[in-house]
């Protein structure tokens, strides 16, 4: 099953996660927030609309890197590896 991770390469959680991920042969697919509008759209459609992010809003985080599997959406790095 493939990942899709949704963050930024200016990002250092972001950069941790990729690397991560290909240290644990995961299949993903990465989206740049920085470097493509649909990417930044579907990312800000996801923020606007999930629970998930009510608290990340509250504190005035922004929410990368997020990761969906299996139309599921996770901020949680641990729960794809």
């Amino acid at each position: 099953m493939k990942i899709i991770v949704i963050g930024s390469h200016l990002c250092p959680d972001t950069i941790y996660a990729l690397c991560k991920l290909k240290e644990n042969n995961v299949d993903f697919d990465f989206k740049d927030i920085s470097s493509s509008f649909p990417a930044l759209k579907e990312y800000l459609n996801i923020r606007e609309t999930n629970p998930i992010y009510e608290e990340v809003k509250n504190k005035g985080g922004l929410g990368i890197p997020c990761f969906l599997k299996d139309e599921k959406v996770t901020l949680n790095l641990d729960d794809v590896l």
